[in-house]
């Protein structure tokens, strides 16, 4: 299987509130990275509003391959399934979102709880910050002091992200590049290098810029 050149998640832990008919509705969107720190936090979510009308929740976790949510009393499908469509149609994953209703004594009717539901859900993972990270390959690369002066001017060029560097004898650079772009940056050093010097593959990663 081919391994996604692309990951959108959420970047930190948001809060919002949204009012409807005088039913409060919270909701928390945080990052998650496996199902046990998801229903962690549902679980510190309950504890922290319990006292609230309902807790309702849904995950979405590798991909798409694991995603369960939680109607928490409210009529079937007008809850946990707005919340996770919401994830889903955000292009996120590895995400846990609690909204929280504290009733107001106004009916909403099925469809009202949808848009509100869905609505808190989407203002809770804007307030998280969703990005995408994109692959990177990491790279070593051993030359010379002079040489290195050279790198130093061509890598920003290809978007390089410089991780450390170190001198002794030589220079060791340690950098990573979009993939893309991979294959750029070895013809460009071997260029400078007039063919003496190969970049070393040290793995992948996710990251952003």
């Amino acid at each position: 299987m081919q391994q996604a050149e692309q990951y959108t998640t959420v970047k930190r832990e948001a809060h919002v509130e949204f009012e409807e008919k005088r039913s409060l509705f919270i909701g928390h969107a945080l990052h998650v990275d496996t199902e046990e720190e998801a229903l962690a936090f549902i679980k510190q979510m309950k504890k922290q509003y319990s006292d609230a009308t309902h807790n309702c929740f849904a995950y979405l976790l590798k991909g798409g391959i694991v995603a369960r949510y939680s109607d928490d009393g409210e009529p079937q499908g007008t809850a946990g399934v707005p919340v996770l469509d919401t994830i889903r149609k955000s292009g996120v994953t590895d995400a846990a979102v609690v909204v929280t209703r504290y009733f107001g004594g106004i009916l909403l009717g099925a469809g009202g709880l949808v848009r509100a539901y869905s609505h808190t859900a989407r203002l809770a993972l804007e307030a998280a910050h969703i990005i995408t990270y994109e692959q990177y390959t990491e790279l070593e690369l051993v030359c010379s002091y002079s040489d290195y002066q050279k790198y130093q001017a061509e890598l920003p060029r290809f978007g390089a992200v410089i991780d450390d560097t170190q001198f002794a004898d030589r220079v060791t650079l340690l950098f990573s590049v979009k993939d893309p772009v991979v294959e750029d940056v070895f013809a460009r050093v071997r260029e400078i290098s007039n063919g003496a010097t190969i970049p070393t593959v040290r793995g992948k990663r996710f990251d952003y810029r």
